[in-house]
């Protein structure tokens, strides 16, 4: 009894911790007459601050032919526009204190800035060139082809997981792009042409297809100020077209088998599941935590601590605009074969789906999510992304601040519900990794 007082009490703290923080009405909102819209939280606590820009372009908006290119314009976007040349965007954001990066997903192409608050005009100077005057050179996209193209290579020379995930989601998607992985294919990197490019670039990097969240030692008056200056003049080049395909269900097992040099075998179970926003997600990323999140986790000591029939196992839920995959990864230890390490994990699931899990258990988790998502909150940077996030991927950045309060919510039914209805055999796309057999 006192353990579980001791539980609700630290979800309490924390929460109030949060709420003391920052609340849904100090984030201010904004939309351009081109469509931009931006997210502004001052955080004075430190003289810096940060901007995420959220593109909705990822490798479900592109089709056979063009993979690869919302990641191959995450290169591009360095290399140049009117006022800032070639390699000019991190000299000049480094000579102001400040650093960047960017990623590109299934969904999004998001660049981070963090600079000192001083910087804060160079920044939308630097980005409102680079978003109305990338130069597409043909001598910079050959440089970056063979970049990319060399990045594929060394990715699936090193990474084992790279391999199998790509066979298994070419396998589990038959017919939604999120069946082609994000860097895209070596024959469609090798022959992406310059008006690809350029439609591409056109299509997807129109201001209404952006948002911008700006947080730290900044005053909404002041990004306003530089937003209508330097970002309101870029002309709108139209609303990019709708992902009209949708996964029909899949109704029943598939398999896929591969060879490399490796070992001992590795295999990947992967599950439908809903887009992001939807009702099972709190309850989904639970039971994703349940299962890999450390060593007393459903799958990592029945599998890793108490056998040794696995070295390495984790799980990844990703998210999506649409439906997606829930992937369960797991290297088998040294003379398991990958049929015995199938069975096991299964003999896993299927025990939770059957007996779920006790309220102990599952408030345990509950306590390492919230803290894990009170300290994200902590800092400038982990707010900026979780705004962002939480508004593109939930649709409203105030959602946010209920996270913590629907994770709570999540009961034992819950998590035995969502194990039940989603990891079924007709729903699930197995992939064998296996050494390569000697002759």
């Amino acid at each position: 009894m006192l353990k579980k007082l001791v539980i609700i009490c630290l979800f309490c703290i924390s929460y109030c911790a949060l709420q003391a923080q920052s609340s849904p009405e100090d984030v201010k909102t904004f939309t351009l007459p081109n469509g931009m819209k931006f997210l502004v939280l001052e955080d004075h606590s430190i003289p810096t601050a940060n901007m995420y820009l959220f593109w909705k372009v990822g490798a479900r908006n592109e089709v056979h032919g063009i993979t690869g290119l919302s990641h191959f314009f995450e290169h591009m976007m360095f290399n140049g526009a009117k006022t800032y040349g070639p390699k000019q965007f991190d000299r000049v954001m480094e000579a102001s204190g400040g650093s960047n990066n960017a990623y590109t997903t299934e969904n999004v192409t998001v660049y981070t800035d963090w600079f000192q608050k001083d910087a804060l005009e160079t920044i939308f100077k630097l980005e409102s060139d680079r978003i109305e005057n990338l130069s597409i050179d043909s001598a910079m996209v050959e440089s970056e082809r063979g970049v990319v193209l060399s990045e594929r290579s060394t990715g699936l020379e090193n990474s084992n997981y790279r391999v199998i995930s790509e066979l298994v989601k070419a396998t589990a998607f038959q017919e939604h792009p999120y069946m082609f992985p994000v860097i895209g294919f070596e024959s469609d990197i090798k022959s992406w042409t310059q008006q690809d490019l350029e439609n591409y670039f056109k299509t997807y990097y129109s201001p209404n297809n952006a948002t911008v969240v700006v947080v730290g030692d900044v005053t909404v008056e002041q990004v306003r100020q530089l937003a209508n200056q330097y970002m309101a003049p870029i002309p709108t080049r139209g609303m990019p077209p709708k992902v009209r395909t949708v996964e029909p269900p899949q109704n029943g097992e598939r398999r896929v088998v591969t060879y490399k040099d490796i070992t001992t075998p590795n295999i990947l179970l992967a599950y439908h599941t809903p887009e992001t926003g939807h009702e099972d997600y709190y309850a989904l990323d639970l039971l994703n935590n349940l299962l890999t999140s450390g060593n007393s986790s459903h799958l990592v000591k029945s599998l890793v601590m108490d056998t040794t029939l696995a070295s390495q196992g984790f799980r990844f839920m990703g998210d999506g605009f649409d439906p997606n995959l829930f992937y369960i990864y797991g290297i088998a230890g040294d003379g398991v074969s990958a049929e015995t390490l199938e069975k096991a994990i299964l003999a896993q699931i299927d025990a939770l789906i059957k007996n779920g899990v006790d309220e102990r258990e599952l408030q345990k988790v509950k306590n390492q999510k919230l803290m894990e998502f009170y300290r994200t909150m902590q800092t400038i940077n982990g707010k900026a992304n979780s705004l962002g996030t939480y508004e593109v991927f939930f649709g409203d950045y105030r959602r946010l601040y209920d996270a913590p309060k629907l994770y709570e919510e999540v009961t034992p039914d819950d998590i035995k519900r969502v194990a039940a209805r989603y990891f079924t055999a007709r729903n699930r796309t197995v992939g064998y990794l296996l050494p390569e057999k000697s002759e």
